[in-house]
């Protein structure tokens, strides 16, 4: 992708980037660790560090980052070498709800996420809310995850590695609010601990198989799976269906109370090898327009 990168003092401005707005982005359910400041930029912490993103006309400014470091991580984070205007034009064609999906979302990008996080992040989001997920997230963090560095007036901690929360009671976790997860968190770590799983090489297998191994961490049910398949492994065949998505496809395309399994067929088989893009452009419009509420 064509794009010109302007580096100032602790920031790096892009100019002419094309399919990147970051309400799209933030919030069409894929992360949980970005928040929108009072002047309309948000504020994230992704691999380990804190990132600052604005975006004014047609340039996006990263700030608290310099031009190596933008080159190096975020390009890939932000997924920015793909051609989306490509990808909206091929599912734009399936369905004229795809293509209004598409008008409201436009400027989404799937976000490439780190596994452990996106693992344990999403068990924590089983059904909340994302306020809620959020603060136990941000919980999790301060208590167990490493200082990295005070912005804007904020303490910002990383996401917690595996061996600090190795041995960690459910009691102890619970005190993250999160509840009856706190269980499923334990679990979880005790199994990746042991090597049970090795989640940094399920990207590594099909589709299919590493859904098949996400199932056996506690609390990963096919929806959760298919979040951190999409999310933080590349798997764009995987189709998440969470109450929104389940909404808008009873809405437009099935009879309420269609299974699971039916839905998930009609995605592998009308959207294709794009199915989680469309995941994310069909979540964010009914969200937005709240159908099905």
């Amino acid at each position: 992708m064509k794009y010109k990168i302007i580096e100032k003092e602790g920031k790096v401005i892009v100019e002419d980037i094309k399919d990147f707005e970051p309400a799209h982005i933030f919030e069409c359910g894929q992360c949980f660790r970005w928040n929108k400041e009072a002047d309309g930029s948000f504020t994230g912490v992704a691999k380990g560090r804190v990132i600052n993103v604005l975006k004014d006309e047609n340039r996006v400014i990263f700030n608290n980052t310099n031009k190596e470091e933008f080159l190096n991580i975020w390009v890939d984070y932000f997924d920015l070498n793909r051609d989306y205007e490509e990808i909206k034009k091929r599912l734009a064609k399936k369905d004229s709800v795809m293509k209004k999906a598409i008008h409201y979302g436009t400027g989404i990008r799937l976000l490439n996420q780190d596994e452990w996080e996106i693992l344990l992040s999403f068990i924590i989001s089983s059904n909340r809310s994302i306020p809620l997920i959020k603060k136990s997230i941000e919980s999790l963090c301060r208590r167990y995850g490493d200082f990295i560095e005070e912005y804007r007036g904020k303490k910002y901690y990383a996401f917690p590695k595996l061996e600090e929360l190795l041995n960690k009671s459910v009691e102890e976790i619970k005190e993250s609010h999160t509840g009856y997860r706190a269980k499923y968190i334990v679990d979880t770590v005790a199994i990746a601990a042991e090597r049970q799983i090795e989640i940094y090489n399920l990207k590594k297998l099909s589709t299919s198989d590493a859904k098949k191994q996400l199932l056996k961490f506690s609390g990963v049910g096919p929806k959760v799976a298919d979040c951190i398949l999409l999310f933080s492994m590349r798997k764009f065949d995987a189709f998440p269906i969470d109450v929104w998505v389940r909404r808008i496809m009873e809405y437009f395309y099935f009879p309420e109370g269609t299974t699971l399994k039916k839905l998930q067929l009609f995605a592998k088989e009308h959207f294709g090898e794009e199915a989680g893009f469309a995941q994310q452009y069909l979540f964010y419009y009914a969200r937005e327009l709240g159908i099905g509420k």
